[in-house]
């Protein structure tokens, strides 16, 4: 079974175009990414938010996630295989530009997000380099699962302008959309707080992919910045705790301590 559209995969050429005019930095978005009858199954499958291996709750973010492809339905690890295996990773080389690609066969490479009423994922930019591969992180893939998902329930994944002052460009995390998009020190994104119905969660597939690292290339976690219109309180307190843990994680990574970067997460 097919399990990316074959039509995506033709049509690499005009993907590659719109990736590279894509604004405030480089990306695309591409509707009906998925086979409809593999989308249908991960959302059906869906594991439920109780069941995902990590729970976030603090100033800056309040989501959960997981990686257990192991105990979750077989179609998981399906598209979790075919977005490693070498035809669409020469797709993504050719759609972006970045070469050799790898997507690591772990939790800091693919797996889902969930998000419960009340969600929000602060604007930031991701941690540089995986701390234990101690290679780049340079795209990411995010596969939206989320049928009929309205705009007022907010929750649309935002792209930032390098200063974190304006707000460039939304994405709607409609079903079956793939969104695409490079990381660096300026890829600002994220999404503000959601509002949905009993029973109704914001869902994702996610994927990074990374490259050896380049001499210029600098280690740090996960930068959260505030919104223009955070309070002056929340906008100091993000930068002492982002100041903090950047400071330590830093540390931890120049010791080659690699065993503890699992208690940070």
């Amino acid at each position: 079974m097919a399990v990316i559209r074959q039509a995506v995969l033709d049509n690499r050429e005009q993907f590659r175009q719109q990736f590279d005019i894509g604004k405030p930095y480089r990306n695309i978005v591409i509707d009906n990414f998925l086979a409809p009858e593999v989308a249908q199954s991960l959302y059906d499958h869906f594991p439920k938010v109780e069941d995902m291996r990590k729970h976030y709750s603090n100033l800056n973010e309040k989501k959960s996630e997981g990686s257990s492809f192991d105990v979750w339905h077989p179609d998981f690890n399906q598209v979790r295989q075919a977005i490693m295996g070498p035809e669409f990773v020469a797709w993504m080389e050719h759609v972006t530009g970045f070469k050799p690609l790898e997507l690591p066969d772990d939790h800091r490479g693919s797996g889902l997000h969930q998000g419960t009423d009340g969600s929000y994922l602060d604007i930031h930019v991701d941690f540089s380099i995986h701390p234990i591969r101690n290679i780049h992180r340079r795209l990411n893939l995010l596969i939206f699962l989320n049928p009929d998902w309205k705009p007022e329930y907010g929750g649309l994944l935002e792209l930032w302008d390098p200063k974190v002052e304006r707000l460039e460009h939304e994405i709607l995390p409609s079903f079956n959309r793939a969104a695409i998009f490079e990381c660096n020190d300026v890829s600002y994104h994220g999404y503000d707080k959601i509002s949905v119905p009993e029973g109704v969660t914001r869902k994702s597939f996610f994927a990074y992919y990374y490259s050896p690292i380049q001499a210029d290339v600098k280690y740090h976690d996960t930068i959260f910045k505030p919104r223009p219109s955070d309070s002056r309180m929340k906008k100091t307190q993000t930068a002492v705790k982002e100041g903090s843990k950047n400071l330590i994680k830093r540390s931890i990574q120049r010791l080659g301590l690699k065993s503890l970067f699992e208690k940070f997460e």
